[in-house]
């Protein structure tokens, strides 16, 4: 079923596990008319609506990523927080959006990955790290509007 899915057109693929905004990306996606892939390991539930589609992936931990790195193209529209995810979508000519509406692009994404890398060396060195902010109005609002300027400017190129 999913293999079917035609990720050469405009395409949303959500790395959906732990993301807050899968609710704005159904909802831009309606106004464009623009499909979605809500991929995770868990039993997400999604809207009954033809331009939806669920992936179950197992749940090793690469296993989502894995998968949505594998169908990216310049047609896609990747949603995650995760940043070796948020590269391979950027490698891949896709564009790439954290939940906060925070592009990754191939002039952004190599510091995201020594910072990442940095954060991890630290935290097993036993340094007390804080988490990520807490997700806000404002993160929501500059997210809708990130994805609506991707879609448009997909639709354009296509």
């Amino acid at each position: 079923m999913t293999d079917t899915q035609d990720f050469t057109q405009p395409h949303i693929l959500v790395d959906a596990d732990a993301c807050p905004v899968k609710e704005e990306v159904y909802k831009v996606a309606f106004r464009h008319e623009v499909p979605v892939t809500v991929v995770s390991n868990g039993g997400i539930r999604i809207p009954d609506h033809p331009s939806i589609t669920r992936v179950t992936v197992p749940a090793d931990p690469d296993a989502a990523d894995d998968w949505i790195a594998e169908r990216a193209t310049a047609a896609c529209v990747i949603i995650t927080a995760d940043i070796l995810l948020a590269e391979r979508g950027v490698l891949a000519d896709a564009i790439v959006l954290s939940p906060t509406g925070k592009p990754f692009t191939k002039d952004s994404i190599g510091s995201a990955v020594a910072t990442r890398n940095l954060m991890a060396e630290l935290r097993v060195g036993g340094e007390q790290m804080g988490g990520p902010s807490a997700f806000k109005k404002e993160d929501r609002s500059r997210f809708l509007q990130a994805l609506d300027t991707a879609l448009v400017r997909l639709k354009a190129a296509g």
